[in-house]
């Protein structure tokens, strides 16, 4: 990574990205990686974040499927990303108060894992330490103010730069409602799903074995994912899905009562809930921009499409996206030819089109179908589970599905 002092030195790049996070970091890597001489700059509005090393009980972590895993393996990082993973073994779907329940195994896949579960602080140290070993420049508290998009490329002005960079390609990946994305005139097709998840880090009474549990119940689907123990106690993170009315009423619970209502909705398969961390809730709304490339312009990550937490599937489709965008413009690249051009970067579009729609269609329906307090939705819900618990061929179209499998076979 090249010192901040040195990134403004030339005002032109080849690629400028705006959102260092660890879609825009983990795409600067890939580009880097091609040797293809790329000049990159990481653009992020906030300051370099502190150092977590040791950990904390309220760790946020995500879950990261195997495509993810190859990719992570691609860059070299995956055998240190892997120390701070907890595996999950089995996923076990159920249906709260009906006879429908399906378990779904690594065996059944033929993998060592359907997937893991990462703390947030460790992936981004490594993703930082491996940046700080290439050529990239990064600006931190440093936003764009003024965007115009001229023949060869785009213009940018910063709010804490005298003059404007130029790029021939820029890639939007600064979040979730990208002011980035509005100043260019991107929209979003936006479902509300009229819920809020709540996160949490909850301190379990029994090993989680590397079970993820998917419970659906009355009040709103509940995840509970295996993490790595905390001075040597089992835990698990907490995504609970509700209404938003009712969402706000279970914030407000004391944390003994609050424990006490996810008990009664869970169960007792990892034994009486012993603590839990600090709380966080947000508003769940699933989006897809309307258009994700223009000529010298993408965008990436949730600035492309945000999606339900029901299958964790948000990091792992923005990462395949990232390696998918990567692959086609270092081709275009090493071709000769305008990689920032509206027939290169449609090529990524169409690439994605089918993955990003399956994945948006699925997130956004399943909470819908198993929120359904119809007779015939019930029967018809846990007939489907029951039947995929006894055939093992629907598992495995499932565990493909939650692995980043495009129509049962690995993304490339």
């Amino acid at each position: 990574m090249r010192p901040v002092d040195d990134a403004l030195r030339s005002a032109d790049y080849d690629v400028v990205i705006v959102g260092a996070g660890m879609v825009g970091i983990s795409l600067a890597l890939m580009l880097a990686q091609q040797a293809a001489g790329w000049r990159i700059l990481l653009l992020e509005a906030r300051c370099a974040a502190a150092s977590d090393s040791d950990g904390h009980f309220d760790a946020r972590s995500t879950a990261l499927s195997s495509s993810t895993q190859r990719i992570f393996q691609n860059l070299d990082l995956w055998q240190q990303v892997q120390r701070h993973t907890s595996a999950i073994q089995c996923i076990h779907v159920s249906d709260r108060g009906y006879p429908g329940i399906t378990r779904i195994t690594a065996a059944d896949a033929d993998v060592e894992a359907l997937g893991y579960v990462v703390e947030n602080d460790p992936l981004n140290e490594l993703l930082e330490r491996q940046l700080a070993c290439v050529n990239i420049a990064i600006r931190r508290s440093s936003q764009v103010s003024v965007i115009n998009v001229r023949a060869g490329g785009v213009e940018l002005g910063l709010t804490d730069v005298g003059h404007s960079l130029s790029s021939k390609l820029l890639i939007v990946a600064d979040g979730t409602n990208s002011k980035t994305a509005l100043k260019l005139g991107f929209y979003t097709d936006n479902h509300d799903h009229k819920q809020a998840a709540i996160v949490a880090n909850i301190g379990l009474d029994k090993a989680h074995n590397g079970v993820a549990y998917e419970r659906f119940t009355a009040l709103g689907p509940i995840a509970l994912l295996p993490l790595t123990a905390y001075r040597g106690r089992p835990r698990a993170a907490l995504v609970w899905s509700q209404p938003s009315d009712g969402a706000a009423t279970t914030m407000a619970l004391e944390d003994t009562q609050f424990l006490s209502t996810l008990q009664s909705q869970f169960g007792y398969r990892l034994g009486i809930f012993r603590k839990i961390g600090a709380r966080a809730s947000f508003p769940l709304i699933t989006s897809l921009a309307d258009e994700q490339v223009r000529r010298g312009i993408a965008l990436l990550g949730n600035a492309a499409h945000s999606l339900h937490p029901v299958a964790g599937q948000g990091f792992n489709l923005a990462l395949r996206d990232a390696s998918s965008l990567a692959a086609i413009i270092g081709r275009a690249r090493a071709a000769g030819l305008d990689f920032a051009s509206t027939e290169v970067l449609d090529q990524y579009r169409q690439a994605q089109s089918a993955d990003q729609r399956r994945v948006v269609a699925l997130t956004r329906g399943l909470p819908a179908i198993f929120a359904s307090r119809s007779p015939v939705a019930i029967a018809g819900r846990n007939a489907a589970l029951l039947s995929m618990d006894v055939m093992r061929p629907l598992r495995h179209r499932f565990a493909d599905f939650g692995m980043g499998h495009l129509g049962g076979h690995p993304d490339s």
